[in-house]
């Protein structure tokens, strides 16, 4: 329906002013008393034509009138031309909001998307900072894959390292019970009590990497300990995962690429890219105009780095997918890492897709510190846990005014819930305030207010029974058409959020769907009122309902039934 605005538009420009081939966008108004839809066409062509703004938007006002469609149009401001769609016309447009409630076909013969999440090192238990990259890589994967695009998502695990030397050595000085016995809390119990003792004997370091190196060159007994302390941690990490609703196909370590890396190496060297560096070390330098210092890709000793893996990484992605993109959401603090390993990247292959590090902030919790190394890092299971107790004494305190058969598992569903929203609902390139009022506020941009909202809404059609589609509407009531024209945003805010890779875009959008749903409900009758209005209203209530469902459930979030 606007694509036949947009061309009674481009028709006017056409024949009245020889534009031909201008694009025509439409925004929904600010105020609903100023429209269903409004464009900015007539200001963005005016110096090109010579003509005042106001009097070619009045050209295509009187041109727009002409449309069954509208209702009625008029002149706004310095010539923006603001739009009022017919009853009709607006509620067939709703078609285009059921659809978007239901994932796009796939487009099997597009390349796929690749997108790299997560990233935990093994023998540590997730903290809270962990959450970031998980849920935003999780939300931005979804919006990929509902988008109909050929999604592969992929956890890239640091399970190769120095940080098995370490905990070797750990275990083999201090250890009361076998690596198999242990659980992934006894694991960062060892980690910690290394480098509590290195502080005072700095030899245990050497010998870490001495063991690492045995564990490099195949030595068995450090092998058959790497194995079983990666077990532990990925029976930990996978039940984790099944909590917050994240779903990773391709659980990939950094020990894939073991045998990649000296391919990389070879080229490197044979391309002048690599070169010997202080004490022996393989760097990879770049033009002065990138200011980026030096990397290593290779220790004076002949032991991988990061970047050795990663390389390894980007060609075995590439043979093996054939991606058209590959995204890494990974933290601000490795933006130079990054951009070091995407120039090396290009330096070595020509035939790279976009490679790209997805942004976003850091975490700030006051007065926790979460430095593994010290034993303090703040669990993201105790976290999760304490949401969910804080969510179920928000329950009790509720008393009979949440209706539920289940308060544990309606509990769980909010607190793990508010934890994850609370992180998506903020720019991802801005640091992020861990704030427990707000993320399980009831009335704020938060988990418990769109899943409150979307049990009202399930809980009037339970009431309302059986209802038809909505026939013989002459005129709207204010709430009715705010909230329809905010339903006809969905489509497209799924668009902007995937393109822009930006989840707090969706967050945004259905708390202001959450706000108009509820003013609707408050301010006018939806049960009994008379037909056909009753009908609109049920029809625009259930809408609601698939839409926040929809929405959440790409948010990793899940919605009840009753509430």
């Amino acid at each position: 329906m606007f694509l036949s605005l947009s061309k009674q538009v481009q028709k006017v420009l056409k024949d009245q002013y020889d534009l031909d081939g201008i694009s025509v966008s439409w925004q929904r108004p600010q105020e609903s008393s100023h429209g269903d839809s409004a464009t900015a066409v007539a200001l963005q062509i005016a110096k090109k034509v010579g003509k005042k703004p106001q009097e070619i938007a009045q050209t295509l006002v009187d041109a727009l009138q002409e449309l069954d469609t509208v209702e009625r149009c008029k002149v706004a401001g310095p010539g923006y031309v603001n739009v009022w769609l017919t009853p009709t016309a607006l509620l067939e447009e709703l078609g285009k909001t059921r659809k978007a409630c239901t994932p796009r076909v796939k487009r099997k013969d597009e390349a796929p998307v690749v997108v790299e999440y997560s990233q935990p090192n093994i023998a540590k238990p997730l903290g809270i900072h962990h959450v970031m990259s998980t849920v935003i890589g999780q939300a931005i994967a979804n919006l990929y894959d509902y988008q109909g695009y050929n999604v592969i998502k992929v956890n890239y695990i640091g399970d190769w390292g120095t940080q098995f030397g370490k905990l070797f050595i750990a275990f083999d000085k201090w250890a009361t019970k076998p690596v198999e016995e242990c659980t992934v809390e006894d694991l960062l119990d060892m980690y910690v009590k290394f480098h509590n003792e290195a502080e005072k004997d700095s030899s245990l370091e050497d010998e870490a990497r001495a063991a690492f190196a045995r564990l490099e060159k195949g030595d068995d007994a450090m092998r058959t300990f790497r194995l079983a302390v990666v077990d532990i941690s990925m029976k930990s990490l996978l039940k984790m995962y099944e909590r917050l609703h994240i779903t990773i196909e391709h659980q990939h370590g950094e020990s894939r690429y073991e045998d990649l890396m000296k391919p990389v190496i070879e080229l490197g060297k044979e391309k002048g890219v690599f070169t010997e560096g202080r004490e022996g070390a393989l760097i990879a330098e770049f033009p002065e105009d990138s200011h980026m210092p030096p990397a290593i890709v290779l220790k004076g000793d002949g032991a991988t780095i990061y970047h050795t893996r990663d390389l390894a990484a980007i060609r075995n992605r590439t043979d093996q997918w054939h991606p058209q993109a590959v995204y890494h959401v990974v933290d601000v603090a490795q933006q130079l890492y990054f951009q070091q390993l995407i120039a090396m990247g290009n330096m070595l292959w020509d035939d790279l897709p976009t490679w790209e590090h997805i942004i976003f902030g850091r975490m700030r919790f006051a007065d926790k510190n979460m430095s593994t190394r010290k034993g303090n890092m703040l669990r993201l299971e105790h976290v999760l846990d304490e949401a969910v107790e804080r969510a179920q004494k928000i329950i009790d305190d509720h008393g009979d005014s949440i209706q539920t058969d289940d308060k544990e598992g309606l509990a769980e569903m909010m607190g793990v819930g508010s934890v994850a929203y609370g992180t998506l609902s903020q720019n991802r390139k801005m640091d992020m305030i861990f704030d427990w009022d707000k993320m399980l506020s009831f009335d704020g941009n938060s988990a418990p207010y769109v899943q409150y909202t979307h049990a009202r809404a399930k809980s009037v059609l339970r009431k309302g029974g059986d209802f038809s589609e909505p026939t013989g509407i002459t005129e709207f009531a204010e709430k009715e058409r705010s909230l329809l024209n905010t339903l006809l945003q969905f489509e497209r805010v799924l668009d902007e959020a995937c393109t822009s890779q930006m989840p707090h875009v969706l967050c945004n959008y259905l708390f202001s769907l959450c706000q108009e749903y509820n003013s609707f409900y408050s301010d006018i009758p939806i049960l009994k009122a008379e037909e056909p209005q009753r009908s609109l209203r049920l029809s625009l209530t259930s809408l609601t309902a698939t839409v926040l469902k929809a929405g959440a459930e790409i948010l990793t979030l899940r919605v009840p039934e009753k509430m």
